[in-house]
């Protein structure tokens, strides 16, 4: 059951400021000078940080870690957002959120007005989640990355430091991009993006491996990337060829579908 503050001595210091309308499971720690503020939920096993400002409504779930300085739930920087609209913060279980991250609220431009962080997430330093983000879970956000609005990461990629994505991009699952890129279009699943525009490099091969993919599906994969990236087809021609490689592989199943619906066109 959640109390209004921890239960437990010693859990939430003295100096912190917790609302009497937020909610914390008894075993969650507070730091010193930190802010929790009204419809904040923080489940079971979190731990957060000193100087960490918490605002609601968000829901953070449990066995987090919310290292020194993290702004989680302020109202977007959207011009249009209002610190009283109906907009709210979702954070699944076991992520860690290092020093100076800001996660903001939805706006009402989303039906839902919610930004969500999924589980198992590695978001290190002087990462900024905008508004209407969507990120998946087994992610890791290298220092520096930036999402603009309505992004939304799927599941295993790996954003290199300093990496830029434009609004309303996809970065589909395994993909890899490197430091520095600046994302302008969508980014299919398993590929491996660099530069300023952000152009494929390749398939995240080594992703793949440490993930358990084996050798027959890597190379489906690479087959798919050579048709997409290296023949000079049209991406129409593409798509009728991926069509028939996917009547036999799930993962060209994948990219073909991440290809058809995305709305931006894909980096290329």
């Amino acid at each position: 059951m959640l109390a209004a503050r921890g239960t437990e001595d010693g859990l939430i210091h003295p100096t912190a400021i917790v609302d009497p309308g937020a909610r914390l499971h008894p075993s969650v720690k507070v730091g010193p000078y930190s802010i929790i503020g009204r419809d904040v939920e923080v489940g079971e096993g979190t731990v957060i940080g000193p100087h960490v400002v918490l605002k609601g409504p968000m829901r953070i779930g449990r066995d987090n870690t919310v290292f020194q300085f993290a702004s989680l739930g302020e109202v977007s920087q959207d011009k249009t957002a209002k610190v009283d609209d109906a907009t709210r913060v979702e954070i699944g279980d076991g992520n860690t959120i290092r020093e100076y991250v800001t996660i903001q609220r939805g706006t009402l431009k989303t039906p839902d007005g919610l930004t969500k962080v999924g589980d198992r997430n590695w978001i290190m330093a002087n990462v900024h989640i905008a508004h209407d983000c969507i990120v998946g879970s087994d992610n890791i956000l290298a220092n520096g990355t930036t999402l603009a609005g309505h992004v939304t990461i799927e599941d295993w990629t790996g954003l290199g430091g300093y990496t830029l994505i434009h609004q309303y991009c996809r970065i589909g699952g395994h993909a890899f991009t490197g430091g520095g890129s600046v994302i302008l279009k969508d980014v299919p699943p398993f590929t491996m993006i660099e530069g300023q525009p952000a152009k494929a490099r390749g398939i995240n091969s080594e992703g793949l491996k440490r993930r358990g993919f084996t050798p027959e599906e890597i190379g489906e994969i690479k087959d798919a990337y050579k048709l997409i990236y290296l023949s000079d087809l049209l991406m129409a021609d593409v798509k009728v060829k991926l069509a028939e490689m996917a009547q036999t592989s799930v993962h060209c199943r994948r990219l073909l579908d991440f290809i058809e619906s995305s709305t931006r066109s894909i980096v290329r």
